[in-house]
């Protein structure tokens, strides 16, 4: 029987190019002193340099340390974000939750009575009836039922192990199927999701993603693919 469960880092902001080092950067803004000055010194005094060509050609000098103050506070907010990331996600450590997938795993207790891991569904929309199939690694149907009223958003189920016959299933891996329907009985977009175990988190990459690491059959996700925690 099926029951419903309640509820690129900064760096490069100067237009992409390479950072400069910090004796670079003082070199370039001694370049355009040098420069600057030799203008000044050989201008035609007929023509003299304007004031706002003047403010404009400082400003550039001023430019070139702003970005780079700017990029070095944009690094340490970055940096800052990852490990706030990397806090959030290790606290999921030793959590079941729901990502994209359609493995229900059955287990059988001692007393011969059977089990299975949760799974869920994900909506845009309600559905008017939800079509579940569980089908054992054969392609064999094992069981079927329909949810009446599923509302949109994500919704968890659990599942009891049982057959349609109501007769506990082997221990193993099976895979469910959801097909939802609308008020005008159409069928709707849906998304399987399966019961998993958060078992670490591995730091962020280039991108300052973190990784959830659900074991060796889910592999890792980002924190984006967790639609539930149960």
């Amino acid at each position: 029987m099926i029951d419903g469960i309640n509820p690129a880092t900064l760096s490069n902001i100067n237009g992409g190019g390479a950072k400069l080092s910090e004796s670079e950067s003082d070199e370039l803004r001694q370049s355009f002193l040098t420069l600057l000055i030799t203008q000044l010194e050989n201008q035609d005094p007929l023509n003299p340099l304007e004031n706002a060509e003047m403010t404009s050609q400082l400003a550039q000098i001023n430019t070139v340390s702003g970005i780079e103050q700017l990029n070095e506070t944009l690094q340490g907010i970055t940096q800052q974000m990852d490990a706030g990331k990397m806090l959030q996600a290790s606290g999921l450590i030793g959590n079941a939750v729901l990502v994209p997938g359609n493995s229900v795993k059955v287990s059988n207790n001692e007393d011969g009575s059977a089990n299975a891991t949760p799974f869920g569904v994900e909506l845009d929309q309600p559905a008017q009836r939800l079509e579940i199939t569980v089908r054992s690694q054969g392609g064999e149907v094992v069981y079927t039922e329909q949810v009446e009223n599923v509302n949109a958003g994500v919704q968890s189920f659990s599942w009891d192990g049982l057959n349609s016959d109501g007769e506990p299933l082997p221990p193993g891996d099976y895979r469910v199927s959801l097909n939802a329907i609308d008020s005008e009985g159409e069928e709707m977009d849906s998304q399987a999701l399966n019961y998993a175990l958060v078992q670490g988190v591995s730091p962020a990459e280039s991108n300052g993603e973190v990784r959830l690491d659900l074991g060796a059959v889910y592999g890792q996700v980002g924190l984006e693919q967790i639609k539930q925690i149960l």
